[in-house]
């Protein structure tokens, strides 16, 4: 059983740590640990509201974009944390490296952190229907303008080669997205050599990597893109679990026009869900980030490049107006790509299915139903929550969660 929480810190930092553990539990009824349970009982595999969330959906192609590699490299991966992660002198992103890998449910011992939490995932992913992948996500270094990397900057960094050789190690369970920094002297030739690799998109999180993509020099690399055929998953908005390079700006949605104009399919990783952004439209007023998302969804020159990712809009830092407005806008339904976050959906307090029962987008009578299933499987705690969401009548279409036939665009 893993133990993350079973740690040695001084005075000063167990009593940030604990305030940060009220924090998280400040609105709910919830637990705080993921008790990591074994298997996935028949009573919820077969449950009536469990079978009918993936009634009308074709498992085989149900591609959750949006999930994470976890570990800190114990088994030659690569994948490298901030030493702040690790430092009582951080007790925040202390605490947020704990509940991450809690919730993916890994073994601290040494040597067994990067397999352990594989070895989590890929149970947890043979529970899932057959033909259901997870498309894992890379993560490149910050890096300078002048495209030097910056290691020492970046929050955490997960190597192409690791996510690739996943994927090619276990096909049936998972296909990858690479991470390149477009301002690398080599991001093209890095980006054709992950098109040839089998890559489906390019992950990007502006604020934390430096990035800013309305700069000029992303130009040579939207070009490949395009010409690739190649979509960039992109976060947008406020960035609350990554700090890296700090450049909040840089998550405006807005800034995404000139991908959109050189003709790269754009997906809005949570729909810019969280936070304010300048409008520099309207006199650098602020808005809400998600405003300027359906503002940017609505015209029409970006009607067929531009599009959201419904991951992590079921968080309790989300207004649930967010939640609202993408059930009802089904015109947009073509457009939103269902993503997990995981392993966000396996941190017990950061979800709470009774707030949308209170704001009237979820049946009531769910909610037993789905509070257990999150403790036992929280991928399909995920799909279930929205396949049951809801306002008048209006659910998230089938084809949101039938995301294969948009990422394999780029190799046909």
């Amino acid at each position: 059983m893993p133990n993350w929480f079973n740690i040695n810190i001084n005075r000063r930092s167990f009593f940030t740590t604990l305030g940060g553990f009220a924090l998280l539990t400040m609105s709910g009824g919830c637990g705080l640990r993921n008790p990591c349970r074994q298997g996935l009982p028949a009573t919820l595999t077969e449950h009536p509201l469990t079978t009918a969330a993936w009634q009308g959906i074709d498992t085989h192609k149900v591609w959750d974009c949006h999930v994470h590699i976890a570990g800190n490299g114990d088994s030659g991966s690569g994948i490298t944390l901030t030493p702040e992660m690790e430092s009582p002198w951080h007790p925040w992103l202390q605490l947020q490296r704990l509940f991450y890998l809690n919730a993916g449910c890994v073994d601290d011992r040494p040597g067994h952190v990067d397999q352990s939490y594989l070895h989590r995932l890929r149970e947890r992913h043979a529970t899932l229907p057959a033909g259901v992948k997870l498309m894992l996500l890379a993560f490149d270094h910050a890096h300078s303008e002048t495209g030097k990397p910056l290691p020492n900057r970046s929050a955490f960094f997960v190597p192409n080669t690791h996510a690739r050789d996943l994927a090619k190690n276990f096909p049936n369970a998972f296909e990858w997205i690479a991470s390149i920094h477009p301002y690398r002297p080599d991001a093209v030739d890095a980006l054709q050599k992950a098109h040839s690799e089998g890559a489906r998109a390019v992950k990007w999180l502006p604020p934390a990597m430096g990035i800013d993509p309305a700069h000029e020099r992303c130009l040579p690399f939207y070009r490949a893109m395009t010409q690739l055929d190649m979509p960039l998953l992109t976060h947008a908005g406020e960035e609350k679990a990554v700090r890296g390079m700090g450049l909040t700006a840089f998550g405006n949605p807005l800034r995404l026009r000139k991908a959109l104009e050189t003709g790269v399919r754009v997906i809005v990783a949570h729909c810019a869900s969280l936070g304010e952004e300048e409008d520099s439209d309207h006199g650098n007023q602020r808005v809400a980030g998600f405003d300027l998302f359906t503002r940017m969804m609505d015209h029409p020159d970006h009607r067929d490049r531009l599009f959201g990712d419904i991951s992590a809009i079921t968080l309790r830092n989300r207004d649930p107006r967010v939640v609202r407005t993408l059930l009802e806008r089904n015109d947009w339904h073509d457009r939103l790509l269902n993503g997990s976050d995981y392993p966000l959906p396996g941190i017990l307090p950061l979800i709470s299915p009774q707030r949308f029962a209170r704001a009237g987008l979820l049946n009531p009578e769910i909610l037993p139903v789905l509070e257990e299933l999150q403790t036992w499987h929280p991928l399909l705690f995920d799909f279930v929550l929205k396949r049951h969401l809801a306002v008048g009548g209006r659910r998230f279409a089938a084809g949101i969660f039938e995301t294969r036939p948009f990422f394999l665009r780029s190799l046909t």
